[in-house]
């Protein structure tokens, strides 16, 4: 069998940018501005070649192309992408009711894949949603829709909140 090498290059940002910025600007301040390009975005979104970030209050929209980089042995994409996805929409919708000088960090991810996603599946559509929040938690969930609208993939996290110091 005859394999055609493939390559991919890509670059980032110091991802410390980010990390100083929390304590100085909101949640939703700093997903706006990774979303309008006016802040760089993190490592990981290059990393999976995201196509686009939108936050408001409560709610992130990320939307990916697949790509044959993102595909397992079984040639689908990675339950690992698919997951990235679900956990960046979910966590960012937690992010972004944030004020300044407040973390979050994931505490879990309950993630049910629906369909195989191929290239075939067209443009991805990942809405994470804050359904509850409190002084130390926030319950969000993320939904993973094709081109077509069809659930390809969804997601409940919880998220532990803290100052930053």
């Amino acid at each position: 069998m005859t394999q055609t090498q493939r390559s991919r290059t890509f670059s980032w940002t110091d991802p410390s940018l980010h990390a100083d910025l929390v304590g100085r600007r909101t949640g939703l301040e700093l997903l706006q501005g990774m979303g309008d390009g006016s802040l760089p975005a993190p490592p990981i979104m290059q990393l999976i070649d995201l196509a686009s970030l939108k936050a408001e209050f409560g709610s992130v929209t990320l939307e990916l192309d697949p790509q044959e980089f993102h595909y397992n042995p079984l040639g689908s994409m990675h339950g690992g992408v698919i997951s990235t996805l679900l956990d960046t929409a979910a966590a960012c919708s937690v992010h972004s009711t944030l004020p300044a000088g407040v973390g979050y960090t994931s505490l879990d991810l309950n993630v049910k894949f629906l369909r195989p996603i191929t290239l075939a599946s067209g443009r991805l559509t990942c809405v994470g949603s804050v359904l509850q929040s409190g002084r130390r938690t926030a319950l969000a969930e993320a939904r993973l829709t094709d081109a077509s609208g069809r659930l390809a993939a969804q997601a409940m996290s919880s998220c532990m909140l803290f100052p930053l110091a």
